[in-house]
């Protein structure tokens, strides 16, 4: 299998893989956690503040309605990208976690009673977690967890046992942001929706490194981030049937999310605008257009192929390396670009330090999954994660990084 990208023509957008830490050329290895931006989507908040800054939705001059324009084409081009049946399914927040608690809050609150089930993952991030937990905690409701197994993938044996009469909802991790797990998400959500159970999808580690079509998936809400996927921070999406958002009560209220305010009441603008209150995160959201742009001229087929290439080599350099403990599954086909590691008896933050002195970005701690982490044995992970412009050169620089961490502590 080849890689269909040409990788030295996409690192030349990315003004930042130029630059040098500690005297070595940059490895930035930590995209899970954030990638970085090409030049299309730097320019792009460029050109939005230098040309056509403005309020949207608001104002009769030609500057907001260039603004309006295209935030809402950036809209248009979200929902083209996920496969959404109308922009009116797409709500932008700040990030993923905002999504899942606006679901937790909006939905939740009126559909999960005493008594009721929500059913998780061991390896939730703490985004998909907590807000449940508070929710559970609120509401008397019991939490339920799909245990995982030695090979780090979902324990679904008996998939229909799974489920009771009292399960409202299954919120679950699309890709494991800690082991690189791909789950069976068609599958499951197929078994919840046959039981009426709500399901809520953490898109985060998958929407930008495969395809992805939340039609296809079946699942009433799917979140993701912005920043993960090329474009900037601070803006994140939730996907949702059309139907529920109708039937959800506003997450936030102010100006924007109203059709009509008296001193007595108030009623709620259209979807999607009912959930987003207040001026929005404008020129990010514009660049996050760009952003799909990119990823759909490079095609998400070829960016996962390239993933699964990069991934198999580096799971096969660290194998060859002593003492090294992969989690995870074997199969780079079964994970995203996810590879954590513990070296030896190395903690994870020395291994982290060491390998920044020669330049390589690695994320070392407990990834925001310390349940999993407890499940796992562990209180830590060293964690390499790749994107469109990582290269089996730097998985080699990666594995001389470790050797003189090893040599170090000797």
């Amino acid at each position: 299998m080849s890689s269909a990208l040409d990788v030295n023509a996409i690192r030349s957008d990315f003004p930042i893989l130029e630059r040098e830490v500690y005297g070595k050329r940059l490895v930035y290895l930590d995209n899970a956690a954030t990638s970085q931006k090409p030049r299309q989507v730097i320019d792009a908040l460029v050109r939005y503040y230098e040309t056509y800054n403005a309020n949207i939705h608001r104002a009769v001059h030609a500057l907001g309605e260039e603004a309006t324009a295209a935030y809402e084409e950036a809209r248009e081009k979200v929902a083209r990208f996920i496969g959404a049946p109308s922009s009116e399914s797409v709500v932008f927040t700040r990030n993923t976690t905002e999504a899942i608690n606006l679901v937790a809050y909006a939905w939740g609150r009126a559909n999960v009673g005493e008594g009721d089930e929500i059913i998780l993952t061991q390896m939730e991030h703490h985004s998909n977690l907590i807000p449940w937990q508070q929710l559970a905690a609120e509401k008397g409701a019991t939490i339920r967890y799909i245990e995982i197994t030695p090979e780090g993938t979902l324990e679904l044996g008996n998939l229909s046992a799974l489920f009771s009469p009292r399960t409202k909802l299954l919120a679950m991790p699309h890709v494991s942001n800690s082991l690189g797990t791909i789950n069976p998400v068609e599958e499951i959500v197929a078994e919840a929706s046959k039981r009426g159970v709500t399901t809520l999808i953490d898109g985060a580690q998958a929407m930008p490194h495969m395809p992805v079509d939340v039609q296809a998936v079946g699942a009433d809400f799917y979140a993701f981030s912005a920043h993960k996927m090329l474009g900037p921070t601070g803006v994140g999406v939730l996907y949702a049937r059309r139907e529920l958002l109708e039937e959800m009560a506003p997450f936030l209220g102010g100006g924007e999310m109203i059709l009509k305010v008296t001193f007595e009441g108030a009623t709620w603008n259209d979807l999607p605008w009912k959930f987003e209150a207040g001026t929005p995160n404008i020129a990010d959201v514009i660049a996050f257009g760009s952003a799909i742009d990119y990823l759909d001229a490079l095609g998400m087929d070829n960016v996962r192929r390239h993933e699964v290439e990069v991934t198999a080599y580096a799971l096969d350099r660290l194998r060859g390396l002593d003492d090294v403990t992969l989690y995870g599954p074997d199969d780079p086909e079964q994970r995203g670009g996810v590879v954590s590691f513990n070296f030896g008896d190395l903690h994870p933050h020395d291994v982290g330090t060491i390998l920044d002195r020669h330049g390589v970005a690695i994320r070392a701690g407990h990834h925001c999954t310390q349940p999993l982490m407890r499940c796992l044995g562990v209180t830590g992970t060293a964690r390499a994660s790749f994107y469109i412009y990582n290269t089996q050169d730097e998985v080699d620089v990666l594995i001389e990084g470790l050797k003189a961490a090893r040599d170090f502590f000797k």
